[in-house]
């Protein structure tokens, strides 16, 4: 057994910059600092995780209907984000009504009666709704409070020795307090440390992060800063050294062989998981996953779960170990053990559920994991969307920090269990859960999509993200899959949008595009072939060359993306749609384009055959014929418009005229009309369809399919 490295990094470079400008901050309104303040504090995950800590000012305001100037707490609100959050992002409360609920407190267990009181404390009618941490923030006499969840404090606070650590870092500038669930009681216990200990500039909660305090927005956001870094080098000189993990147990795998591990292991993991509601995965093997699943510690570590509520709510309260050993074992043997692990795990669930259920609880959720750690390989994440995964990892990569720090100074301690459930199934948590908005159609899916760079997969890739889907775009075009990429990424976010090159025609390509959803996403589930040509010339003078570029494209290329899609739709074992992108003329012969309308013919009987072959494992195959869609794509930009035009003996620039007149309807056809309708094959709404076409022609008798 080698021994790892322990990651020596000077404690400077871990530090949180001050980056208060006061330029900027000068004519701010006291709402306008807090914002600022809680601006800065969540944009550094070092500070704090996405959506998690809370900031509040106590701020003197005119009451809209006296006139009189009131105290008003300004607290971050239920469900938002400090990094990211606006001024509609805060709760605000009259304070002498907020204090006026204290007779309502009739023990721990009574926040379930006081949050819906908080809506009767509002201020100025804000429709943002007070969250359980306002008693944190409310109860407290000092203007300015923060609530942290830096990963050094919450190390000492998940240590076994946190009170003398705390004691020895700050003496009595910074209390200590045993852990206590966030709510009504914390906020009391809050308040009767401050009252006993008026200098103090913080306190450190057992389990969970940090609360420090000011006078002043500047002052509370410095003196925020100056304890993180306290303890960040405290903590960075005591673990010079050590190896909190033990010794490497698993070397890692170079780049592409974990990725190839991950493309492998993920759409099973998927499929397993995927009962009511569709998952999608992120994958992370950074350095700091790769040293804690590779040590041989791992297993009893992850075992104890994480520690800050924070945490868990994201990742469950443990992870899922996936033992693999990777120089003895082929991924094949490794994927074999991913069905049984699952199942342990459900049943490790279950069975915590009933031990610390109580009259009244929820009922047991989703009882599958959201992390999975493969020794040598990384952290598989899955969630409901892109964005939840790849925050859930984010979040078990804070509680990998905080393992790491724990163990090197003392013995890192997770939440008792009993506390773990009553936050995990709180009646305040299942409320919020029940206000989640409804998913959109297609939340859960990932859709790949060739020839993603035209005006037709564009525009799909599109319409199928306003309906919730994950899309990967491939496209054999470099220039333009980078462009298109960008410009989804602008518009949607960076979760959701990826791309892969893809030759069509090639079986390497094929499959490593399909590689790269896998691990990128965690599988497919909607399969657009789009990828086009298109020739027009008498058969006379047809070449061969130009007769087999047709045949590859458009038959070979559609069957090799079509195989490969059955093969990872299969090992999903959870269904999916397949969608081709065929054409008028697979239905009706055009004078001059016998390879061109042979191919897309041989492309829809294709379909046909695949649809024979889906069914009984729930993937549907459809076809969507479009004809004319000269906006947007980048066949008519070539020398197929100038051969359609010579054939109709017209110029390019009428040939859009002339094929609007010739149809039934006298309207042209564009990319959106075509994604409308592949967002149709692709949904539940046409669950029922397979073997299908839908012609987006503008009416062609040529073309009817009966």
């Amino acid at each position: 057994m080698s021994v790892v490295q322990p990651v020596q990094a000077e404690s400077s470079s871990l530090l949180v910059e001050n980056r208060w400008n006061e330029r900027k901050a000068a004519g701010m309104t006291p709402a306008q600092l807090l914002l600022y303040r809680s601006n800065l504090l969540g944009s550094d995950k070092r500070i704090t995780n996405f959506g998690g800590g809370n900031t509040s000012a106590k701020v003197i305001e005119k009451d809209p209907l006296t006139g009189q100037d009131v105290k008003v707490l300004w607290v971050k609100g239920s469900g938002g984000d400090l990094g990211t959050m606006k001024l509609d992002g805060f709760a605000t409360l009259y304070m002498d009504k907020f204090l006026s609920l204290e007779p309502f407190y009739k023990g721990k267990d009574s926040d379930s009666v006081l949050v819906p009181l908080y809506s009767h404390c509002t201020f100025n009618l804000n429709p943002r709704a007070a969250s359980i941490d306002t008693p944190l923030h409310g109860l407290v006499d000092r203007a300015h409070v923060d609530h942290m969840h830096p990963d050094a404090l919450i190390a000492i606070a998940a240590s076994a020795d946190s009170k003398a650590l705390t004691k020895e870092i700050y003496g009595d500038e910074i209390g200590w307090l045993p852990w206590i669930r966030p709510g009504y009681e914390l906020g009391l216990a809050l308040r009767k440390f401050t009252r006993e200990n008026p200098k103090a500039r913080g306190v450190v909660l057992e389990a969970h992060g940090v609360f420090t305090w000011a006078d002043t927005a500047k002052d509370c956001y410095e003196n925020t800063l100056d304890v993180i870094n306290r303890a960040t080098t405290w903590l960075a000189e005591k673990s010079r050294g050590k190896l909190p993990f033990g010794a490497l147990k698993s070397q890692p795998l170079p780049v592409e062989k974990r990725r190839e591990v991950a493309a492998a292991i993920m759409p099973r993991i998927r499929g397993l998981i995927s009962g009511t509601s569709r998952k999608v995965g992120h994958f992370d093997d950074s350095a700091a996953v790769l040293e804690f699943v590779g040590s041989e510690k791992l297993q009893a570590l992850a075992d104890l779960g994480t520690s800050c509520p924070d945490h868990f709510l994201r990742t469950k309260i443990w992870p899922l170990v996936l033992p693999f050993d990777a120089a003895n074992e082929s991924i094949e043997q490794f994927a074999r053990r991913v069905q049984p692990a699952i199942e342990q795990y459900r049943e490790r669930y279950a069975a915590y559920y009933e031990r610390c259920k109580r009259p009244g609880s929820p009922k047991m959720r989703d009882p599958n994991a959201v992390v999975y750690l493969v020794p040598g390989v990384g952290m598989i994440t899955f969630a409901a969307d892109k964005a939840t995964a790849r925050i859930a990892g984010e979040f078990y990569i804070n509680a990998i920090n905080v393992m790491r720090g724990a163990a090197a100074v003392s013995t890192y301690r997770g939440l008792p269990e009993q506390e773990a459930f009553d936050i995990e199934y709180w009646d305040l948590e299942e409320a919020k859960l029940q206000r989640m908005p409804k998913p959109k159609p297609l939340a859960g899916r990932v859709a790949l999509i060739t020839g993603g760079a035209g005006g037709i997969g564009l525009a799909t890739a599109r319409r199928l993200m306003e309906e919730g889907a994950c899309v990967v775009l491939c496209d054999i075009d470099h220039d333009a899959l980078a462009e298109a990429e960008a410009g989804l990424k602008k518009q949607y976010g960076n979760d959701v949008v990826a791309s892969t090159w893809m030759d069509v025609t090639r079986e390497d390509a094929v499959v490593a595009s399909f590689r790269d959803s896998s691990w990128k996403f965690g599988g497919v589930d909607i399969c657009v072939s789009n990828a086009g040509i298109a020739s027009a010339s008498p058969v006379d003078q047809t070449s061969l060359a130009t007769w087999q570029k047709n045949m590859d494209i458009l038959s070979t290329g559609y069957f090799l993306v079509s195989r490969q899609a059955f093969q990872l739709l299969k090992t999903q074992n959870i269904g999916g749609s397949i969608v081709f992108i065929g054409s008028k003329n697979a239905l009706a012969a055009s004078p001059g384009a016998a390879a061109y309308c042979t191919a897309k013919a041989a492309e829809l009987h294709l379909a046909r055959c695949l649809a024979l072959e889906g069914a009984p494992v729930g993937i549907r195959v459809n076809v969507v014929n479009p004809d004319a869609v000269l906006r947007g794509s980048r066949i008519w930009q070539g020398e197929w418009a100038q051969q359609r035009a010579e054939q109709y003996k017209t110029s390019t620039d009428e040939l859009e005229t002339i094929y609007r007149e010739r149809s039934l309807l006298k309207r042209s056809v564009y990319p959106e009309d075509v994604a409308e309708a592949v967002a149709f094959f692709a949904s539940e709404r046409a669950s029922k369809s397979t073997g299908n076409i839908i012609n987006v022609d503008a009416g062609n008798a040529a073309a009817f399919t009966r």
